[in-house]
């Protein structure tokens, strides 16, 4: 009895420093969330102007990660929504949304009236009810500067069917958060875990959250068992037997003042519904057999039509007092929960080199070489061996087989059989973390996601497939040359503060649009985002709208009006395009 008295004072200890860590976060943060708020507002009000539905054919959406990919319940397509890009010196928040036509190879932006503000690391569940619904929940704004951080706790529904989008208004749900975690289960959402940070604190949650689809109702769990520990970024899905699988994640925690230990979670737990009631569940820990991913954070997860669960890239982190150090990973694990059974999957490659193979020598070993085996010459992979240790104390190691130049290895190219004109084969995504994963008719998809080049940050916006039924080979259906990416220095940005604030000048509100052009074409010294091929003034406003708000509100003085700001903003951002778009069109001829 006396044990059992301390572990459970214990565990109300916890809960209460847990209250006490949260209420804290919630106070400190208010001030800095207000301000974002405003920034928020403004955006909204640019959304604000679009008053029906419009649907655009246009090319691959901008490199990003954090965003949310989600196939279509009724129709071969796929939705890209949200996400975040990050180029040297400025962070840039998304809420547009994009349609993959897979049978077309093809990408449609579609603008819907009064969509989410901008966002990232939300959750983005699919149900097939009323021609197909599309929940997200909760997510991050970062400010420009990418030092303030604003955790969103609304519910959203787009109706797919009819093309709307609906902010479903309830008490009682989760408080703000993003890197959450959230799934259907039966006529239900079953969220769990998450963070939130402001500038001086952060908390990780594990608290469990369900709402209904029929009431519209949030109900906050309270499991039995012992249940995971605090985390984001985890995988969670649904198994075949109808419980809620949790593994992995990532969590930090302040060892001391203005010091803080990540831990990369490898750990996994079983949430089951007990018999006589949907309210009740039990917490179960769990050790699968089999080959388990080795520890890693931002990894991505989807579900094959068997119930297997798919585990994506991702990156393990090594913390060496200041620095930190990461490892990506391009693998792709198999978690099999009829069997509770982890394997990594393997490729069999293409037919063609299969056939080959079986027309070489008899002796034809696995080591052989690609000569032997008749494939293409390609660079001598580099094996990479590092070990980590786990939660538990257990050393692990990790091996990494990459080309010199990072970016996985190639098997020879396919001949044909590409999904469309635009397709190539042979490929296979480099590593990554937060890459968007997506599963329809037993064909895998990887869209997007980052990884590090020593200090510089490749964000992607290649798309790959891989059909889960056969196991041969990915196959590229967008390319991307992350060596073409722009990446802006530290020192650059401070250079184009100073030149702005030394043009900066007040003038008359009448005089305001006229004035803005000339600063447009007098600008020419100052470094303007350049105008993609193809691309609309509304997309080319939303990609570029720090850079003009930033010279405007220099040029029209720190007093103005935040709407005078606005239009001058606009202003010039449409001289510059205007200016632009001829030469463009020049040189395409």
């Amino acid at each position: 009895m006396g044990k059992k008295g301390k572990k459970e004072k214990k565990g109300r200890g916890a809960e209460k420093t847990a209250a006490k860590m949260e209420k804290k976060v919630s106070k400190r943060s208010r001030k800095e969330e207000e301000d974002l708020e405003a920034l928020i507002a403004h955006f909204q009000t640019l959304d604000a102007k679009k008053t029906q539905v419009t649907e655009t054919p246009c090319p691959p959406p901008s490199p990003r990660l954090n965003a949310s990919l989600s196939a279509h319940p009724e129709k071969d397509e796929l939705i890209l929504f949200g996400g975040e890009y990050f180029n040297g010196q400025k962070t840039f928040m998304y809420n547009e949304l994009y349609i993959y036509s897979i049978r077309k190879g093809t990408w449609t932006k579609v603008d819907i009236p009064g969509p989410p503000p901008r966002r990232c690391a939300h959750q983005a569940v699919v149900v097939p009810q009323g021609g197909g619904q599309l929940w997200i929940f909760g997510g991050e704004f970062a400010s420009p500067d990418g030092e303030q951080f604003y955790h969103y706790k609304d519910l959203w529904v787009l109706h797919l069917a009819t093309k709307t989008w609906e902010q479903i208004r309830s008490t009682g749900g989760p408080s703000g958060r993003s890197g959450h975690r959230m799934v259907a289960w039966k006529r239900q959402l079953i969220l769990f875990g998450g963070f939130h940070e402001s500038t001086r604190d952060y908390i990780y949650y594990s608290d469990v959250y369900t709402f209904s689809l029929d009431t519209f109702l949030w109900s906050k769990l309270s499991p039995s068992g012992p249940g995971p520990t605090p985390r984001s970024g985890c995988l969670m899905a649904v198994t075949p037997q109808g419980s809620i699988a949790i593994y992995g994640g990532y969590s930090k925690q302040r060892v001391k003042k203005d010091v803080d230990k990540g831990t990369q979670h490898s750990d996994m737990f079983l949430l089951k519904p007990e018999d006589g009631g949907e309210d009740k569940w039990t917490w179960t820990r769990v050790n699968p057999s089999g080959v388990k991913p080795t520890v890693r954070s931002g990894f991505s997860v989807a579900v094959a039509p068997n119930h297997q669960i798919l585990v994506f890239g991702g990156v393990c982190d090594e913390e060496e007092e200041e620095r930190l150090e990461g490892s990506f990973f391009n693998d792709l694990y198999i978690y099999d929960a009829a069997k509770s059974r982890w394997f990594a999957a393997q490729l069999k490659g293409p037919k063609s080199e299969k056939k080959r193979r079986r027309r070489g020598k008899a002796d034809d070993q696995e080591g052989a070489t690609e000569e032997e085996t008749g494939g293409t010459s390609a660079p001598e992979p580099l094996e990479v061996i590092k070990e980590v240790v786990s939660e538990d104390g257990t050393v692990i190691t990790i091996k990494q087989m990459l080309t010199p130049s990072g970016l996985g290895v190639q098997p020879p190219p396919k001949a044909d059989d590409s999904a469309s004109e635009t397709s190539s084969t042979g490929q296979e995504p480099c590593p990554r973390s937060s890459a968007m994963l997506a599963v329809k008719h037993g064909l895998l998809y990887v869209y997007g996601g980052m990884f590090e080049a020593g200090d510089r940050q490749v964000t992607l916006s290649d798309l790959y497939c891989l059909d889960l039924h056969k196991m041969e080979e990915w196959k590229t259906l967008v390319e991307m040359d992350p060596k073409s990416q722009e990446w802006l220095e530290e020192s650059d940005s401070e250079e184009d503060s100073s030149s702005d604030e030394e043009g900066a000048e007040g003038e008359d509100e009448d005089q305001e649009e006229d004035s803005a052009e000339d600063s447009a074409e007098e600008g020419a010294d100052l470094q303007h985002p350049e105008v993609a091929h193809g691309e609309q003034y509304e997309e080319y406003l939303s990609r570029t709208e720090q850079h003009w708000l930033k010279l405007a509100r220099n040029h029209v003085g720190p007093d103005a009006k935040e709407k005078k700001v606005l239009r001058v903003a606009q202003a010039m951002a449409k001289a510059c395009f205007e200016d632009a778009v001829p030469d463009i069109a020049q040189a395409k001829h």
